[in-house]
């Protein structure tokens, strides 16, 4: 997505949003590391090979793994867990999207982008390892369900690590400050109240949208760049001017070496240095690859560099100081600066846990339009920047477990194991998926793909173990958070499967519907009546239903599905499919509306106006040309019409949407002239108009005119009898709980009760 000119767009603003959480991280990551009770000597060994650590850490994973590799594989623009498997199931060709049509992959968005990583080329051997993976996936169902509870885990952990960072980075390290100011009674008093009040504001502005304050993310997070790394230099030339030996990988093994089993644990406090490093991918959409590499190479990385060194520089000259008093990063600060350097450092932590929030907003909105998480109110709070949403029942679970979490641990030690644990297994999962990408996607050798996998994958799978053998001291948080919505995640997916699959066997012929004759066998009244149905061929279910208990429907009926595709984003041009249904008299036509899974769907009166244009636009095109087959069985009901630009609708006396002057365009007028709204269409110049396409758009014309029905499907879904119990708990219970309570299909939410009717049904899957 290019957003040149809007809020994200340079390297200077990508600071405040992607790198707040990553910039934070000096507070707490030597304080979490020496937490396992490491003894110092006065040869520095402890503090050097810790050093050694967080640089190596930082020099492999964000800066290697994610800089040089990982952005390179964006879908479209996008980045994130979801993103990846996104362009893995559209290269493999096992979408998890029950509705898919081969017209999809004709999507512009669905090829852009193949080559990326492999230069184009298609080597014989990189060829061959792509035919042999997508066979063996294809092939096992087993191994598609393993890649999508692996996506699946690591969107839970990213959700997790929303709930953590707030209350670790957000504000926990920040306003551990104070403690250099009172006595650790006064403290034990103060710390918690102020970090949940903090947490509470954050949460509460929330629904403000980031645009109103964003301009300030950028300033603060470079400010505290700028201040950490003046405090780093000062310590080593001030303190300990020959720190920089600690970056020989040597002294790695002499620390391990020496604290054994307690170094080993201490590990899950390094692993904090890269905290973070994922919202380099997952904000890809709001920034352009070039300034995201740029900000991180040459601001964020020396001035992380910098700070490390400099408290391992002031350590290393303070055994005694730091073993009382195990404040690390403000007891390195000097003490005629640390005031504001805690009023910066609150401020950067804040706008941290802003970025991992709203990150998580947008994850959620993602799974959502994919069908893997239940629907909830989504709001857009900036016109210019889409990406910037709110999501108001999510944000307050979040803000009560975090509270939770804040209230419960009461130090940063036990939150620190929670969050590593839940950074480590993102990361993890994306090794996993890159490796697939690198054979599927860039057409690389298996071998590559393995290289890539053990060298960081073996780094991983180290600070993993460290952060797993934890699990009783604060890491059974973000595996138990998971877990709940891990649950909630694959019960909906599942079950929106199971719902759709009763949808398909038990759909009507169209044989059945010719079989009723011209008239329908029933009264057509005025008005369009639009049928949803989940459906992209076939009738569905609930039109039988409603005809068999209702004498009359609409002289135009439409079956409109609205659909996610595994892309990004949907160009408009491309977002209509239209065929009909039956003989050209009946007035029946199929709609399939495509949104990709960060579009914004549009409000029901300019959806409205879309639709009934696409239409319109088909009509005039003939629908029995290439691009507009008319449906004459289920066969050839997949080869639908892609609408394009043509007819224009125009309500009132609105001026048309597009730049046609009256010169050089025709309209067709409605003659009802009453008080309903006036509608017409502007059509192109062209050669005189057929009479039979004419008569269809004067009626298509009266039927806007009399106003639109929208029937709906209300479904209760109960298991099968005879089913396990577990079906039976995952069914009953559980999806149907999450459906009761979930939002209604976003383009239902803003319909007039009036001009809506719910057909019930029962479905047994």
């Amino acid at each position: 997505m290019d957003l040149e000119g809007g809020l994200f767009s340079s390297p200077s603003k990508s600071l405040g949003v992607v790198y707040g959480d990553l910039s934070t991280s000096p507070l707490y990551v030597y304080k979490s590391t020496f937490a396992e009770d490491i003894q110092h000597s006065e040869t520095n060994e402890e503090i050097y090979g810790v050093l050694s650590f967080v640089f190596w850490t930082l020099t492999l994973v964000p800066l290697f793994k994610y800089v040089f590799i990982v952005l390179c594989a964006d879908d479209n623009g996008e980045g994130g867990t979801f993103a990846l498997y996104s362009l893995l199931c559209r290269h493999a060709r096992i979408g998890f999207l029950p509705n898919g049509q081969l017209a999809d992959e004709e999507l512009s968005a669905y090829k852009k982008g193949d080559s990326v990583g492999g230069g184009g080329s298609h080597r014989a051997v990189g060829g061959a390892a792509v035919l042999r993976v997508r066979r063996l996936l294809e092939k096992h169902q087993v191994l598609q369900r393993c890649l999508l509870v692996l996506a699946l885990i690591g969107t839970c952990m990213v959700i997790g690590d929303g709930v953590l960072t707030p209350a670790i980075s957000g504000v926990f390290s920040a306003v551990s400050g104070l403690e250099l100011s009172m006595s650790r009674e006064q403290h034990k008093y103060v710390e918690v109240p102020v970090a949940c009040l903090i947490l509470v504001c954050l949460f509460a502005l929330q629904h403000w949208g980031t645009h109103r304050v964003g301009f300030l993310f950028a300033p603060i997070v470079t400010a505290w760049l700028l201040c950490i790394s003046a405090i780093g230099v000062y310590n080593i030339f001030h303190w300990n001017p020959r720190v920089y030996q600690a970056l020989s990988p040597c002294y790695m093994y002499k620390f391990l070496k020496k604290t054994q089993r307690g170094g080993w644990m201490s590990l899950g406090g390094i692993l904090l240095c890269i905290t973070g490093s994922e919202a380099m991918f997952a904000d890809l959409g709001h920034f352009s690859q070039l300034s995201i590499k740029i900000a991180f190479t040459f601001v964020v990385y020396p001035s992380l560099i910098l700070a490390y060194m400099g408290q391992a520089a002031y350590l290393s000259r303070h055994h005694i100081i730091e073993s009382d008093y195990r404040i690390g990063f403000y007891v390195s600060v000097p003490e005629r600066i640390r005031w504001p350097v805690l009023a910066i450092a609150i401020l950067a932590a804040v706008v941290g846990s802003q970025a991992i929030i709203t990150g998580t907003f947008s994850i959620i909105k993602q799974c959502s339009a994919l069908g893997c998480f239940p629907r909830v109110k989504i709001i857009h709070t900036s016109s210019k920047v889409h990406g910037q949403i709110y999501i108001p029942e999510i944000n307050w679970i979040l803000m009560v477990l975090c509270l939770a979490v804040t209230v419960g641990f009461r130090d940063t030690k036990r939150m620190g194991n929670a969050s590593g644990l839940a950074v480590i297994t993102v990361m993890l999962v994306t090794t996993c998926l890159m490796s697939l990408v690198i054979v599927l996607c860039w057409h690389k050798s298996i071998f590559v793909a393995v290289c890539f996998i053990f060298f960081f994958g073996t780094i991983e799978a180290l600070y993993f173990s460290a952060s797993l053998i934890k699990f009783l001291e604060g890491a059974w948080v973000p595996i138990a958070l998971s877990f709940i919505f891990m649950i909630i995640m694959y019960v909906w997916h599942h079950g929106t499967l199971e719902k759709y699959e009763f949808d398909v066997q038990n759909k009507v012929s169209i044989n059945w519907l010719l079989g009723l004759g011209p008239t329908l066998g029933i009264v057509r009244v005025k008005g369009i009546g639009l049928i949803h149905t989940e459906l992209v061929s076939g009738i569905p279910a609930i039109f039988s239903h409603f005809v068999t208990n209702l004498p009359a429907f609409h002289q135009v009926l439409v079956f409109l599905c609205i659909k996610s595709v595994q892309v990004p984003f949907v160009r408009p041009e491309e977002r209509f499919l239209v065929s009909r249904v039956g003989p050209k008299e009946y007035r029946l036509y199929r709609c399939i509306v495509r949104y990709g899974y960060h579009d914004v769907h549009k409000d029901d009166l300019d959806f409205e106006k879309d639709l009934v244009w696409s239409i319109a636009e088909f009509i005039r095109s003939g629908g029995s040309k290439p691009n507009g087959m008319v449906a004459e069985s289920e066969k050839d009901e997949e080869r639908m019409a892609v609408v394009g630009a043509g007819i224009r609708l125009c309500e009132d006396d609105g001026e048309p949407a597009d730049a046609t002057s009256p010169s050089d365009s025709r309209e067709i007028q409605s003659p009802v002239i009453a008080t309903r709204k006036k509608v017409r269409f502007v059509l192109p110049e062209s050669p005189q108009m057929d009479a039979g396409v004419r008569e269809e758009l004067q009626e298509l014309m009266e039927a806007r005119e009399a106003g639109m029905a929208f029937i709906l499907g209300h479904s209760y879904v109960r298991a099968k009898r005879g089913s396990g119990w577990v079906k039976r708990l995952a069914i009953d219970v559980v999806y149907d709980f999450l459906r009761r309570n979930s939002r209604g299909p976003g383009y239902a939410v803003s319909i007039p009760h009036a001009s809506t009717l719910e057909v019930g049904m029962i479905y047994h899957v």
